[in-house]
């Protein structure tokens, strides 16, 4: 089934802007590209200002596969740029750097599928056929993230300190529960890094913690607390 406010189903992958920095990569996607979808024209660009040179000399993909790390852009910034430019053309990102928050950020913006770097050509052509048919493409690993969205709230609903925050300190505070730095969170969400140190010393106030340790130890411990009456909570943190 097509999704709503998706870009519209293809006949045929016939053309593809690759957005990728790394030759070697770009090359080897352009190559089984070609094995995949027979006659199908490739136009590489190694930064997003290349890309919109390419599009500006006439170039119309039916398909883009962009990179969120390129050198004059990084972070969903140079996504949400393509899809102003182009927000008819369906884009699948591959990334080597994802998380499950990142996934559902870039889905929730309007990709239509993501793939990690390290994605076999097989599952490139199945993602890449999924997004002709109007269908959106995440590997499983990542689909999961999306069925524990109720999930978050019955953790953080069953805390006063933890209900008290705000969906993108919520947001943060998952990814120091994995260990994640304030460089690597701000990454993932898009933000610059002083405002993510703002953002954690606010959650730290609220959750009157002193540091990051107390505040993972205090989200286990709410989570070990609710998963005696919702057993899927013990698989909160996994996600």
């Amino acid at each position: 089934m097509h999704t709503a406010g998706c870009p519209e189903p293809l006949d045929q992958v016939s053309s593809v802007l690759i957005v990728d920095d790394h030759p070697l990569f770009s090359d080897a996607l352009a190559a089984a590209l070609q094995l995949s979808f027979e006659n199908c024209r490739i136009e590489k660009a190694n930064t997003l200002a290349q890309s919109f040179e390419i599009l500006g000399e006439g170039f119309k993909p039916d398909l883009i596969m962009f990179d969120l790390k390129l050198p004059d852009v990084t972070g969903i910034s140079g996504f949400q740029q393509f899809r102003q430019r182009c927000p008819k053309v369906p884009v699948l990102v591959i990334s080597s750097l994802a998380s499950g928050e990142l996934v559902r950020s870039l889905l929730d913006h309007g990709a239509m599928g993501f793939l990690p770097k390290d994605t076999p050509a097989q599952t490139l052509k199945i993602a890449i056929q999924e997004i002709a048919s109007g269908r959106k493409y995440v590997p499983v690993e990542y689909r999961r993230v999306e069925e524990t969205k109720p999930l978050e709230s019955i953790v953080y609903q069953s805390s006063p300190e933890l209900s008290s925050l705000t969906p993108q300190q919520v947001k943060i505070l998952k990814l120091i529960c994995v260990g994640q730095s304030n460089k690597q969170i701000a990454y993932e969400l898009s933000l610059a890094e002083a405002t993510v140190k703002a953002h954690i010393t606010a959650l730290l106030r609220r959750l009157g913690v002193r540091n990051r340790t107390q505040a993972a130890v205090l989200v286990d411990s709410v989570v070990a607390r609710q998963s005696r009456h919702e057993p899927e909570v013990k698989s909160f943190l996994q996600h």
